[in-house]
């Protein structure tokens, strides 16, 4: 009979461990084999750019040379992308070791420089998986963070150079919950929803954003005899501050806005602690008025956000389209103020 029953636990937790570094130490030199092949051949490329089809022809002979002893790694279209490899990272001590080389790939296929530098950040800051990597970068998480603030703020907020001190820097609009596997043409009560949500917790979590924990279910809470019961909280340890969650399958309404505004004032004054700050509602709602928002709120209200969820992600024609009208309306509201 074993006197410590944790030591077989304990010697698997060794032995995956071992495992996981194993696999990541393999990742990161085929990382880096892939960018000394990429640098190598933009090299010798360079030899002969006085020939307008010199790359095409290096990389096509190279393939041809390669492919049949090495695989389908060697390919034409691999090659090419391990020169696009070093020439968006043209230095060797700019790769992040936490990153993959599945994860570098979706890396490359963003070309503006500030949105790469923000998902590699981000990456790294949540030790994101390649799936939840391609997961936000499918759901624009770059862009729909532009909605609430400036390029500046996100950036400096995903790089840990800045605490965030406004929720909109980290709250996103929409919030994309295609993770729950509810069809978007069936209507949906709020506890289905939130049953949903908490199916799917760390998806939901992963939407939330950084430095988001799970509080409570349904809490109830007594305000002189009568009983209340908020959907869900959360804790946000960078804001240092609860987050309310109410959940509304309908159109967003004045009433839906005081109900909140009344949940977070009694954490204000009941739950809060002196030293937290205040308390943050969200309003996660199937569809809103900007304008029934803005006007039932006070002015330069800062702790109560509306945001719209969708059940699906959009195609990139949609997306762009949104996320130009809701800049342009930024740009706007910023300008009048």
């Amino acid at each position: 009979m074993l006197q410590n029953q944790s030591l077989i636990p304990d010697i698997k937790a060794i032995i995956a461990t071992a495992k996981d570094k194993a696999i990541r130490a393999v990742d990161n030199e085929r990382t880096l084999m892939y960018w000394n092949i990429g640098k190598r051949i933009f090299e010798e490329e360079q030899q002969g750019k006085d020939r307008a089809d010199y790359g095409t022809y290096l990389i096509k002979f190279l393939a041809e040379q390669l492919q049949p002893e090495y695989g389908s790694g060697f390919s034409y279209r691999q090659l090419n992308q391990y020169r696009q490899f070093y020439r968006s990272f043209p230095i060797v001590s700019a790769l992040r070791t936490q990153l993959s080389w599945t994860q570098y790939k979706s890396l490359l296929a963003i070309d503006n420089q500030d949105k790469r530098e923000f998902y590699i950040a981000e990456s790294v800051k949540n030790n994101w998986t390649s799936r939840q990597l391609e997961r936000q970068i499918n759901s624009s998480l770059y862009e729909r963070l532009l909605m609430s603030t400036d390029k500046e703020s996100v950036l400096a907020v995903a790089k840990n150079e800045k605490v965030p001190s406004d929720a909109r820097e980290i709250i996103k609009d929409p919030m994309y919950l295609e993770f729950l596997g509810l069809k978007r043409e069936a209507a949906y009560y709020e506890k289905d929803l939130e049953q949903a949500i908490i199916t799917h917790l760390q998806d939901f979590l992963l939407e939330l954003g950084n430095g988001f924990s799970f509080v409570a279910r349904q809490k109830r809470i007594h305000i002189e005899g009568d009983e209340f019961f908020v959907d869900l909280v959360f804790y946000n340890r960078l804001l240092q501050s609860f987050v309310i969650i109410e959940i509304k399958t309908h159109k967003l309404t004045h009433q839906d806005i005081g109900q909140l505004q009344m949940y977070v004032n009694y954490y204000d004054r009941v739950e809060k602690l002196s030293y937290e700050n205040p308390t943050i509602g969200i309003l996660l709602c199937a569809s809103k008025n900007g304008g029934v928002v803005k006007f039932t709120l006070p002015e330069n209200e800062k702790n109560i956000v509306a945001s719209q969820y969708e059940l699906y992600l959009p195609t990139e024609k949609q997306l762009l389209e949104e996320v130009n009208k809701e800049l342009e309306n930024f740009r706007e509201d910023k300008s009048n103020n």
